[in-house]
């Protein structure tokens, strides 16, 4: 029975709303109350499994058959039922063979082998199997040495799997090896999420778009191309929404068709409390707009809203910070929304090669990579270095209290990879 495409309610306007007397929120408070206010927006299909690869699972999915579905041969060799004693053996051989997809037509007695090749379904009367290797076949038997113990060389049905079995659960993000488990286990289509739309939209009069001439105060556009291919990097269906400068009615109608194109809206500049900020403008003016002011370095105020029942998340606009604040609040969230479930970035905890003191009150994240199986920090903490981006393989992550680190201390470093990219 196919599932119903169903979809779910949208989120409330105050679903970001911090409580009341809160103002430099921990990192993980505010990871708390996304998981918290956040829920799925995505509906149901079906799909293929030659076309679900990457997909997020909506439901639990069960064998039909078992795998591997009757007892087989892991070898090539001989069968024969029960375990042979210790010393020499020699048996008559049964007419005929057993081999993958070609099952011996029959019993075999007691007392006699059958020819089997890796993958034969085994035939009754046979439970055990020797190497070829280890035989010697002659005027229509063999020989060899035991003992050899009943069942060596064979697999049972269902020792992988069982039929009812739970395979693969809701929520999981489909792989390559998932589709043999679903094939192996006689399933041909799942129900699957439909991917996540995220819009990526950049604000203000300095940016110009890569390959044109910038003119005096102005810089190229480098948050939009960095988050587009990091969303899709991680599976979900970037849509590219362009530049606005800063001019609040483009801004408006810019986000009225982002929320129609797509679930989640990102948007880079223009969510802090200055006067060119209209990003922060309107959403306040929608009635849906809250400041998180995180305890985050590098990061600014993260601005959080809903447009149109389409939630918003307003990034810094210094490309640093917009990365770091899209991997640790936005990378979670939007898995939460797409029904893969919120997800911790797996870290390693490995020496420093490095000095760093730090004072208490704030998170750090520092660009960093592994080499010689010691963590090395890109040379300057400062945001506006996006060549560390680059440089970088990875993240090491002080916690909030106050620290001093030297060379061998053990650190967090958090790969890129764990966050999907």
């Amino acid at each position: 029975m196919k599932p119903p495409n169903i979809t779910p309610p949208p989120l409330r306007n105050d679903c970001f709303a911090l409580p009341a007397g809160v103002n430099w929120t921990p990192v993980d408070d505010a990871l708390a109350l996304l998981r918290s206010r956040l829920t799925v927006v995505t509906s149901v299909e079906t799909a293929l499994i030659g076309q679900a690869v990457g997909r997020i699972l909506a439901e639990d999915v069960f064998a039909k058959r078992s795998n591997p579905p009757q007892p087989n041969t892991a070898v090539d060799g001989y069968g024969f039922s029960g375990a042979a004693p210790e010393g020499p053996q020699v048996m008559p051989l049964q007419d005929g063979r057993a081999a993958a997809g070609i099952p011996f037509d029959g019993a075999v007695p007691h007392g006699k082998a059958l020819r089997v090749l890796t993958g034969a379904a085994l035939p009754t009367g046979v439970d055990t199997v020797i190497l070829e290797e280890d035989v010697t076949v002659q005027d229509g038997h063999i020989a060899f040495h035991g003992p050899l113990k009943q069942g060596a060389n064979t697999r049972k049905a269902g020792e992988d799997v069982a039929e009812g079995d739970l395979v693969l659960p809701t929520g999981r993000r489909l792989t390559p090896a998932d589709m043999a488990l679903l094939s192996a286990t006689g399933i041909s289509e799942v129900a699957v999420r439909k991917t996540l739309r995220v819009a990526v939209l950049s604000t203000g009069d300095e940016l110009v778009e890569p390959g044109n001439s910038a003119g005096p105060g102005q810089i190229f556009d480098a948050n939009r191309p960095m988050l587009l291919s990091m969303i899709a990097r991680l599976g979900y269906e970037p849509v590219d929404m362009g530049r606005v400068s800063d001019d609040r009615e483009d801004l408006r109608d810019r986000l009225d068709k982002a929320s129609e194109q797509a679930d989640v809206i990102l948007t880079s500049g223009g969510a802090s409390a200055g006067d060119e900020d209209h990003v922060s403008a309107l959403l306040r003016e929608a009635g849906a707009m809250q400041e998180w002011r995180i305890a985050l370095k590098p990061g600014r105020p993260l601005a959080l809203g809903m447009w149109n029942e389409t939630p918003v998340f307003g990034l810094p606009g210094n490309p640093v910070a917009a990365k770091v604040c899209t991997l640790i609040f936005a990378r979670p969230a939007l898995g939460l929304m797409a029904g893969e479930g919120w997800s911790q970035p797996l870290g390693f905890d490995l020496p420093a090669n490095f000095e760093k003191r730090k004072k208490p009150g704030r998170r750090e994240y520092l660009r960093a990579r592994v080499r010689d199986g010691q963590v090395e920090v890109f040379a300057s903490e400062g945001s506006g270095r996006i060549s560390g981006l680059s440089w970088a393989e990875g993240l090491v992550e002080i916690q909030d209290g106050a620290c001093h680190i030297r060379p061998g201390d053990l650190v967090r470093f958090i790969p890129y990879g764990s966050f999907g990219l």
